[in-house]
């Protein structure tokens, strides 16, 4: 964790002193001792700002965000700027994880402004939260081609004493701009497979055959994005698709994007060959990768994508989850302070000669591509570990067996894992976010079936357990953070607690869904409906179509800032978006309840953006995945049984992926009207079982099914000769 100097103590003002001592979250807590008399986000905040007449200084950041260090120490720990904060500005501090309602809002604020967007966001707000003028990072001083943060600083003090009437009338432009680009209603085509094609086809356009992945730099690895090409090669044949899939996973796990050691993928590349990253982990980007890599050996049958999927989850395993209680963490540092940038994750020469005997170390610094000279700007000798070389390739030119040079290698990287656990480790923040650990649910859920984890499985339901339990009420109340670490927050009353956002929502009734599949537990499926029933009634616009990102405002209630703008997100940035994510989580209730209810507001939902969508392109995959959802028949494969053959039957099941493709294993005992969902029991108990066998399997498309299938064999050729029609 970056070291916090001690806040100046010359003021005896201390009710204006820093609030964040007793805040739960990460970001703010390391904030607690700036001299900046810094306030949570709150109507005790705004209250202020009108009572003195001053503007608000909003700061935005996450604890994993390097730049918001840097302008930590720089402005927000420098007594000066402090004291110039103080006596002009209400100071409020926001943690964009806790809080993505207020950053995605004053995200499009400062966007609209000065065209910028990330972290650390820098807004200057009237006193009732409406901006008037932002950017992201200001150096303390002049450079960069930036003002410096002082200057900054006494011109918008100035602007609002002096020149309000401007400022008032800037504030008032903003806001028409985030409620005009966030409100919009883009109803202007047909939902058809055509415009999944479209979305893909723009996304094809910029793939990089060369290096994988899409763009040039810096880099994403965009998980919808991919998992929508994989879904065009499958269904539609489409070999231009299944390439840029499969040549980007390859990439991407080569590379330095990824930790050679310990598994898990950093946030993204800063360059167009994934080789050097932006070095912090974020739980939502490994889970999503996650199914990435088990999606591709589904699909392709390849080990290196089930290797890459097996690590991935080694580091999560060991680095991010509470192992006792369940849960999975929220983000990684970088780095320890801003002296480093990755340096925990990065060796030199020198430091990996230190570790390995001759012979690791003639084949480790090859396959690894470590030299004398390195990556990394800030320190030309360190290296980011990656693979430009295959261990087929290292021992041709080593002149050494491939099993000599897989058996280096493999020593290698445990010494190197071994030393690397002695240096200081970045900052873990042990916040359990609800809707990042329903991702993570379904992600090790999936893994779980197709990988054959058990352990994966029941660490899956352990966090489920613990999600429902402590951040829903049973009913229409979900919040966004199920636990603080190290206990904080634990005393804070239900009525004070983050509310979910539609994404939390969305996210937890996939988990639900996947918890019963994976179980046969009819309590996740309760807890499915009951959760849709509350989203529907909490986040969709009746009236116009599609869900908004936050509640409905309570009757009289006058929300804070630009909270009053309400928003339907549609791009992944980087998470799926909020309304195909439901829209998605409504289609799959639909097949197994029969409710059309759920069917209409998934349609009308994706209908809503239909003018605009195709214009998103790679930044539309969970949209694109969406719509093959709802235009193709939902499958359903029901295996019947256990043992070695019901193994067989689900194996073969799962092979391919496809979006529309569900695969369920009922034990005989459970094929009762009460432990199946109402369209199952239309179906399956209608059915029966094969004479003289102790697993079967019942393909269904749409409302249509096959006779029961005993041979695994029979089942492929039957899910390869049934293709997806859509409706």
């Amino acid at each position: 964790m970056y070291p916090r100097p001690m806040q100046d103590e010359s003021s005896d003002d201390t009710s204006s002193a820093n609030q964040l001592e007793h805040a739960a979250s990460s970001y703010l807590r390391s904030a607690r001792h700036q001299p900046v008399h810094w306030q949570v986000w709150g109507e005790a905040a705004f209250t202020r700002a009108k009572a003195e007449d001053k503007p608000i200084l909003l700061d935005i950041g996450a604890v994993w965000c390097h730049w918001c260090h840097v302008m930590d120490r720089e402005s927000y720990e420098d007594v000066g700027m402090a004291r110039i904060i103080n006596e002009h500005f209400i100071a409020v501090k926001v943690d964009r994880d806790e809080r993505p309602d207020v950053d995605t809002r004053y995200q499009a604020a400062v966007s609209a402004i000065s065209e910028q967007g990330g972290w650390p966001l820098t807004a200057f707000l009237t006193p009732d939260g409406r901006p008037y003028f932002g950017g992201t990072y200001f150096p303390r001083d002049d450079r960069y081609g930036r003002p410096g943060f002082g200057r900054v600083l006494l011109t918008m003090a100035n602007v609002w004493h002096e020149r309000r009437e401007e400022a008032l009338e800037s504030a008032a432009s903003v806001m028409a701009a985030i409620e005009q680009n966030e409100s919009f209603s883009a109803r202007g085509g047909e939902l058809t497979t055509a415009l999944v094609d479209k979305i893909a086809a723009s996304t094809l356009a910029q793939f990089d055959a060369r290096n994988g992945g899409f763009g040039s730099q810096p880099k994403f690895p965009h998980p919808a994005a991919l998992d929508l090409l994989l879904q065009i090669a499958m269904n539609r044949g489409d070999a231009k698709a299944g390439a840029a899939f499969t040549r980007t996973l390859e990439k991407m796990a080569r590379g330095g994007v990824y930790d050679q050691l310990a598994g898990g993928f950093h946030r993204y590349s800063v360059d167009e060959r994934w080789v050097v990253p932006h070095f912090e982990k974020l739980l939502y980007d490994n889970t999503e990768l996650l199914r990435n890599y088990v999606h591709g050996f589904l699909s392709f049958a390849r080990e290196d994508f089930s290797q890459t999927a097996r690590e991935i989850m080694g580091w999560l395993d060991a680095m991010m989850t509470d192992r006792e209680q369940g849960g999975f963490y929220a983000s990684q540092d970088a780095d320890i302070n801003l002296d480093d940038d990755g340096d925990y994750f990065t060796w030199t020469l020198d430091e990996t000669r230190a570790v390995l005997d001759s012979d690791e170390l003639d084949v480790a610094a090859r396959y690894w591509d470590i030299g004398e000279l390195g990556d990394m700007h800030h320190n030309p000798a360190k290296n980011v570990l990656h693979r430009n070389f295959t261990i087929e390739e290292v021992a041709a030119e080593k002149r050494r067996t491939v099993a000599e040079v897989q058996r280096l290698i493999e020593s290698a990287a445990r010494k190197m894992l071994v030393a690397r656990k002695l240096r200081e480790t970045p900052f873990i923040d042990r916040t359990f976010y609800t809707g990042w650990n329903a991702m993570a649910v379904s992600a090790y859920l999936e893994a779980a079936q197709v990988l054959r984890i058990d352990s994966a499985l029941s660490f899956a339901f352990l966090t489920l357990t613990r999600l429902l339990s402590d951040a829903w009420d049973g009913s229409e109340s979900l919040y966004h953070v199920i636990a603080y670490g190290d206990g904080l927050g634990s005393d804070v009353p239900d009525a004070e607690k983050v509310p979910a956002t539609l994404d939390d929502y969305a996210f937890t009734v996939h988990a639900c869904i996947d918890g019963w599949i994976a179980s046969g537990e009819m309590k996740y499926y309760v807890a499915a409906v009951k959760l849709a029933d509350a989203m529907i009634v909490r986040f969709y616009d009746h009236a116009a179509g599609a869900f908004n990102d936050t509640a409905s405002p309570v009757a009289g209630a006058v929300p804070l800032g630009a909270l009053g703008a309400r928003r339907k997100p549609l791009q992944d940035s980087p998470t799926p978006a909020g309304n195909p994510t439901a829209a998605s989580a409504l289609l799959r209730l639909e097949a197994l309840s029969r409710r059309t209810k759920f069917r209409e507001i998934a349609e009308d939902t994706l209908g809503f953006f239909t003018g605009v969508v195709e214009h998103l392109g790679l930044y539309a995959g969970s949209y694109g995945l969406a719509l093959e959802r709802l235009m193709l028949d939902p499958v359903q494969v029901v295996v019947v049984g256990s043992g070695v053959e019901a193994d067989r039957l689900q194996t073969a099941a799962l092979t391919g992926f496809a979006v529309n493709k569900t695969v369920i294993c009922v034990a005989p005992e459970r094929l009762t009207v009460e432990s199946v969902p109402e369209a199952l029991a239309e179906t399956l108990l209608q059915v029966p079982a094969p004479q003289g066998s102790t697993a079967w399997a019942l393909v269904c498309r749409g409302r249509t099914c096959f006779p029961p299938i005993t041979e695994a064999d029979a089942l492929l050729q039957a899910l390869q000769a049934t293709p997806a029609i859509a409706r």
